[in-house]
């Protein structure tokens, strides 16, 4: 029972790589086709605070960059009883390292499953070689226990038994292949995170790593300072 364990398991794991192939590329397409969606949209924003709007109602890696990095400049990432400490931390160091953070999740939810086709493809030629073996181990047994030598006698078992080998080539061969492409699609969109990430960093620098609204509050501040002190050196 030995060697048809090991080909039903061969058989199992060569439904799994191509089942994993198809939920990866469903997976990829549509991380692809919703990054696309939010950065026509995005881009053609008038303000950050429109840009911030739309991200709210987005979906997509990207959209979940782009929400991590409006939560540090709008300072949501702050915890209410950490804002005296965390505000010592520049808001430029900490929106690079929130970006960065998020871009390594993304990234860790598009090689989900890689793994398991790069096992695949180590372990299947030797978990058939494991099942030849056997097969061969018992073939040699039975040959002794009965003393017949005859072709019809080993060739029978000796054949069934390097099917096992066979089978297990042709599924770690396929694992492999699939391995490097998913890898490289995924490297790839990766790589467009990090564009991405960097010019929404460049975006918010010109902003000086604050809403619109906080600036014009800001201007309005230093601009009633300016007229107050015009008009106490006027009564002077």
């Amino acid at each position: 029972m030995v060697v048809p364990a090991v080909l039903w398991c061969l058989i199992a794991l060569s439904v799994i790589t191509w089942a994993l192939l198809v939920i990866k590329l469903v997976q990829f397409g549509r991380a692809r086709t919703q990054d696309r969606r939010f950065q026509k949209h995005f881009w053609a924003a008038d303000s950050l605070e429109q840009g911030e709007s739309i991200t709210d109602g987005a979906i997509g890696p990207m959209a979940d960059i782009a929400r991590a990095g409006f939560a540090v400049v709008t300072g949501r990432d702050i915890a209410p009883g950490n804002r005296n400490l965390a505000h010592q931390i520049d808001r430029g160091e900490r929106l690079e390292r929130t970006l960065r953070q998020q871009i390594e999740r993304e990234r860790r939810s598009l090689e989900g499953g890689l793994a398991v086709l790069a096992s695949f493809g180590s372990t299947a030629p030797f978990i058939g070689l494991f099942g030849t073996v056997w097969g061969i181990m018992g073939a040699l047994v039975s040959i002794g226990n009965t003393g017949s030598t005859d072709l019809q006698t080993v060739a029978g078992p000796v054949g069934h038994a390097l099917i096992a080998t066979g089978l297990g080539i042709a599924v770690a061969v396929p694992a492999v292949l699939i391995y490097n492409f998913l890898v490289r699609r995924m490297k790839a969109g990766v790589h467009r995170m990090n564009d991405f990430a960097h010019d929404f960093y460049a975006l918010c620098q010109q902003s000086g790593f604050q809403p619109e609204d906080a600036q014009l509050a800001r201007s309005s501040d230093l601009d009633d300072s300016a007229t107050v002190g015009q008009k106490t050196h006027v009564t002077v």
